[in-house]
């Protein structure tokens, strides 16, 4: 088979001036400011602390540290791809970001034709980045800069149509992105790795392997996402009570998980030792198990409980699921994406249909129909105009049963899977595109492909005894 050139020197700047100049002319022809950062709307009766930033920017900055300090460290694992992991990640968020401003505005052009931006249309994009750093997982070492650009390029507008029907049309409660993130990033991320399948890696790869230096770095990436991990799941939730509770849920279902993880990571390993691939990885399967249903009045205990059930689903399938997927459905998951958010990601999804087939006002008042807008009374409806006088601008939703509500919830769940699986396939075949610079088998996991790399990048640690030099010294 011949060799495709896989230098950067043409393809990438390429790539990107053309993608920027594309990107500068949208952003010239249909981005302005929205209301809270437009100079012309400020007048001597405006509050400047009421505006909308003080309420969303701490959120936002939360979130920027998931996604380029927690993700970028938690890809550093490998021994000699510490750059890529980190560096691949920060190039592809930045454009995912830039691109997914236009592509999810898009479906909500203003009146004026325009795309009014705001602290909360980076906090939509940076959920959209998200997925795509998701995704990332799956095909970490064995893809180029540009196949990353190109991945999210597809991925995002495939991730911005999935989200409007499901949300505009189906109208589901997914408060923490169960469905329309986890769910979604995992199956693309998958589709993806099924079409860059390489049977060399299946019986492992030489440069396959961490250190004791990226591990720790790698945990670290993993702490920041722990203590972040609030922020992601609570900062589209409704102020107030609903946000409280999700900071709460998140917080616990976190916690179960990281202390079942320790467990399972010692009674599993045939030593009785932590593995650190356990605690960098399985420790975050309660953020993701608590999403769906995590504003919800589920009760701490349940969160709790979901916290251990994902941890458990997520060890037994880097375990288990893992090594069997690669091996008989040629799907080559490089960071095990499948269980800390695919697996999880349906218990999540189970949870959350569960806690709307069982509220009811007696639990949460009135205030039920904020959370679920869609079993509000339809409008004309005279049991509207009671709750509207307990809730001021309570809008008409769609007067839903709880067990329709929770039947779309199903079909929510099956069309992102399967419209998410198809653009990851396809996406995966663009990707095998010769001039993209896909890395050779020789050259997975290694940084010296695309990196001007220092001479110590891949040398041998010295083990010095410290009694032996004492004694020479001497």
């Amino acid at each position: 088979m011949r060799k495709h050139s896989t230098s950067l020197r043409v393809r990438l700047p390429v790539f990107v001036v053309v993608i920027e100049v594309i990107i500068l002319t949208l952003y010239a022809a249909f981005v302005t400011y929205d209301d809270n950062a437009d100079a012309k709307l400020q007048t001597n009766q405006t509050n400047p602390m009421d505006n909308s930033m003080y309420k969303d920017y701490p959120f936002f900055t939360d979130i920027q540290v998931m996604i380029f300090l927690g993700f970028g460290c938690l890809l550093a694992f490998f021994r000699r791809y510490g750059f890529g992991g980190m560096v691949f990640n920060f190039l592809t968020a930045t454009f995912a970001i830039q691109w997914a401003i236009l592509v999810q505005g898009y479906f909500q052009f203003s009146r004026d034709g325009k795309i009014h931006l705001g602290v909360i249309n980076l906090i939509n994009a940076e959920f959209a980045c998200a997925v795509v750093l998701i995704s990332f997982g799956a095909v970490l070492g064995k893809t180029s800069p540009v196949q990353l650009l190109v991945m999210a390029l597809l991925e995002v507008p495939v991730f911005a149509v999935t989200e409007w029907a499901v949300v505009t049309y189906i109208k589901i409660n997914d408060a923490g992105g169960s469905i329309l993130i986890h769910l979604f990033a995992c199956y693309f991320g998958l589709g993806v790795t099924f079409a860059l399948y390489r049977s060399c890696l299946n019986e492992g790869h030489a440069k396959e392997n961490t250190s004791y230096h990226s591990d720790i770095l790698s945990v670290m990436g993993t702490l920041f996402l722990w203590v972040f991990w609030p922020s992601f799941n609570s900062a589209l939730t409704l102020k107030g009570d609903d946000q409280h509770r999700a900071i709460l849920h998140t917080f616990i279902g976190l916690s179960a998980s990281t202390l079942t993880a320790f467990a399972l990571s010692a009674m599993l390993n045939k030593n009785g030792k932590l593995t650190m691939a356990d605690v960098q990885n399985v420790t975050l399967a309660g953020g993701v198990t608590v999403g769906a249903s995590v504003d919800m009045m589920i009760s701490p205990a349940a969160a709790y409980a979901l916290g251990m059930m994902g941890c458990t689903a997520c060890m037994l399938g880097y375990k288990y699921l893992s090594p069997f997927l690669a091996r008989r459905f040629r799907i080559q998951d490089q960071c095990g994406i499948h269980n800390l958010h695919g697996l999880t990601g349906l218990i999540s999804c189970t949870a959350g249909i569960v806690a709307i087939l069982t509220a009811t006002e007696e639990v949460y008042g009135p205030s039920m129909y904020e959370i679920f807008t869609h079993r509000a009374p339809m409008a004309g409806d005279p049991r509207l105009l009671e709750l509207q006088v307990f809730i001021p601008g309570l809008q008409p939703g769609l007067g839903r049963t709880a067990k329709e509500q929770a039947l779309y919830q199903v079909a929510a769940v099956f069309l992102t899977i399967g419209v998410s699986a198809l653009g990851g396939v396809l996406t995966g075949f663009v990707l095998k595109l010769p001039y993209l610079a896909s890395p050779s088998d020789d050259f997975c996991f290694d940084d010296e492909l695309f990196f001007d790399v220092p001479l110590d990048y891949d040398s041998p640690v010295k083990l010095i005894n410290v009694n032996t030099t004492e004694d020479s010294a001497a």
